[in-house]
């Protein structure tokens, strides 16, 4: 098998696709994310499953189940724009809302201006594959692209943290403005199909790694893990590649 082969073989392999939701619910269940709840602002931890229930009852959110659901359907998302599936683009409107409000609960209180630029660039993105669009290599608008977006990034990263607070740290700011600076561009370079779509993703993971482990989100830390390989075998798929032929 070539190497063209091999890459496409992987991007579109339901075993990875499988392996990537076995992942992140092992290592949840493993470190017991999926105990985690939160109410009346503080995080608790530990809860045994079987007092679900009751802490839902008495107003405390499931926030460690909800991650982990969340992280589900994000690698979903991911593993089906891979393969240059819409439905990819849809489920990604979901979990950009989804995202937002975890982050916002865990500290990132700039995530309520943050995020619905994110949702809307991914709704963005089911509008422009859906009229069609084919695979296209890297111009002088890819790289205004991923400029503007970086500027955008810290801009309001640090208006919401000024705005609605959160934590503050420079430390964990910087990394969020990276994070959020580079997804913008990127979630508007997989609206036109750019083949360095999946190069910034592939370094908003590395960073993305980082800030979750600040965050301690162990459902993200397990995803991003997962997304980096992905990001860096899509690449080599859609510059080896090129479009999926949808008539086979």
């Amino acid at each position: 098998m070539n190497t063209k082969t091999l890459v496409r073989s992987l991007v579109h392999s339901k075993y990875i696709d499988l392996f990537g939701v076995i992942l992140i619910l092992g290592t949840c269940i493993v470190r017991d994310f999926h105990g985690t709840y939160y109410q009346n602002g503080e995080m608790t931890f530990g809860i045994p499953i079987s007092d679900l229930w009751p802490q839902i009852k008495n107003g405390a959110i499931p926030l460690g189940l909800w991650s982990i659901i969340g992280a589900i359907f994000s690698v979903l998302s991911a593993r089906l724009i891979g393969k240059q599936n819409n439905v990819g683009n849809m489920i990604g409107v979901a979990t950009s809302a989804s995202s937002g409000t975890i982050d916002y609960l865990f500290g990132n209180h700039s995530a309520i201006i943050t995020y619905p630029i994110s949702l809307f660039l991914n709704s963005f993105s089911v509008f422009r594959w859906n009229n069609g669009v084919t695979v296209r290599k890297r111009d002088r608008h890819y790289y205004l692209i991923a400029f503007i977006g970086m500027i955008l990034g810290f801009a309001l990263v640090y208006l919401g943290a000024y705005l609605f607070g959160g934590k503050t740290d420079h430390a964990f700011l910087i990394v969020v403005s990276l994070t959020f600076g580079i997804s913008l561009g990127a979630n508007f370079a997989n609206a036109f199909k750019y083949e360095e779509t999946w190069l910034s993703w592939a370094i908003y993971n590395v960073i993305q790694l980082i800030k979750n482990i600040m965050l301690v989100n162990i459902a993200n830390v397990a995803k991003y893990i997962f997304y980096l390989l992905n990001s860096v075998v899509t690449l080599a798929d859609w510059k080896l590649n090129g479009d999926v032929d949808k008539s086979l």
